[in-house]
């Protein structure tokens, strides 16, 4: 039998698919209600972002979101982006923008397959079950056609999982390896039992950091579904945009997302809260996977010793330890989470480089840079809180 024609179409907006349509594709895991591996590529999340403002016109990333039918079905999707810009994105390629354009190129516009603004690893090639191959492939090919055919620098797929990440590499896109801190929990009943698995330095340390925290004068909450209320987003609001004055020079969330997420995603939202005289004065939002507590935000209006390690780390780790999940994430970068319990793991993304020469030469740096970053984590693993036994146990 003949199979059957793919065609492969782009739309500028969710508002053209349906969420059950796109959410087959996306978390079909989570079709009997339950949660998905992850929140962020739900039609849900994406239409926030969209809905919001935070993506879009001005934005510099304008939805191209790539869809694959065969026949009236949906059988594949992908959150894809023109990208004005490498803001966002948490894996840098300013140095190779700096250089295309050195030498005479226009980097921007690029495309991109990722979650904006969001640097956790999960599906990027979201496929209806029993079309992955043909899925993965009609969308790989796709994306690098629809960037070869509008004359566009680059396609990057970012914090793909390690399975696509090697079927993009079979297809010819060049793998690039990054690193990140992820808590694992080891079956432990609470924080304690955490605890006992590190060394005695460490846990001294870790029990002084959280002593110090608890003295700031006031109490922390964990807000999640119903408990969420305007008032909470309306001081994480401030929380967020001193964050984001501070790291990027302007926030890239709106602040309509989080009245959009109020609204539609109460239930993905775990939101920790420090009050103080009847303020709230810092906050850390994490986002809840079926597997993975996914911390996303920090911010605060008072400087307080260690309050950050505690919001964003410690209570994090008691969370995910009372919801059952296997691990905590914590965002990019941040070796200081190391002796938190937070250990080195492996990220990763494809690349595809219209240039041949260009291409060659960033192939070549990826190789090293690959070998860099295995040597890294090797290091970092030796120099983790854990003590011995517990290390060997894992091994």
């Amino acid at each position: 039998m003949a199979q059957a024609q793919i065609d492969i179409r782009v739309l500028t907006s969710l508002s053209q698919i349906t969420a059950e349509d796109w959410d087959a594709c996306a978390c079909p895991e989570a079709v009997d209600g339950s949660r998905p591996l992850d929140p962020f590529t739900t039609h849900r999340f994406l239409s926030a972002l969209e809905d919001s403002g935070s993506v879009g016109p001005g934005t510099g990333w304008q939805p191209q979101y790539l869809t694959a039918y065969e026949g009236s079905r949906l059988i594949a999707c992908a959150p894809l982006y023109a990208k004005g810009h490498s803001q966002g994105e948490y894996i840098f390629d300013h140095n190779w923008a700096h250089a295309y354009e050195q030498a005479g190129g226009h980097y921007y516009p690029k495309l991109q397959i990722a979650v904006p603004f969001t640097p956790a690893t999960g599906r990027r090639f979201l496929v209806r079950p029993g079309f992955d191959g043909i899925g993965h492939s009609a969308l790989l090919q796709g994306a690098v056609q629809l960037a070869s055919n509008n004359s566009l620098s680059s396609l990057h797929v970012t914090f793909c999982t390690q399975d696509e990440a090697h079927l993009g590499a079979e297809m010819g896109l060049m793998l690039r390896s990054s690193q990140q801190f992820h808590w694992q929990n080891d079956g432990y009943a609470d924080f304690e039992g955490f605890m006992r698995a590190l060394s005695s330095r460490k846990r001294k340390n870790i029990r002084k950091e959280r002593m110090q925290a608890q003295c700031f004068g006031g109490v922390i909450r964990v807000f999640r579904g119903d408990e969420l209320l305007p008032e909470h987003w309306d001081a994480f609001w401030e929380f967020y945009q001193d964050t984001g004055a501070r790291k990027w020079g302007s926030p890239y969330l709106t602040r309509q997302f989080f009245d959009i997420a109020h609204r539609t995603m109460a239930a993905d939202i775990a939101l920790i809260l420090a009050e103080r005289n009847g303020r709230y004065i810092a906050g850390a939002l994490n986002f809840i996977g079926r597997e993975t507590l996914y911390g996303r935000y920090w911010g605060c209006v008072e400087q307080h010793p260690c309050l950050h390690f505690e919001l964003c780390y410690y209570q994090a780790i008691e969370l995910a330890i009372a919801l059952g999940l296997d691990r905590a994430e914590a965002g990019a970068q941040g070796e200081h989470k190391l002796a938190r319990g937070y250990m080195p793991c492996q990220t990763h993304s494809l690349h595809w480089i219209g240039d041949p020469g260009f291409a060659g030469a960033v192939a070549r740096y990826l190789e090293a840079e690959r070998a860099a970053t295995e040597e890294e984590i090797e290091i970092l693993t030796d120099y983790g809180p854990f003590r011995k036994a517990h290390v060997e146990e894992q091994e």
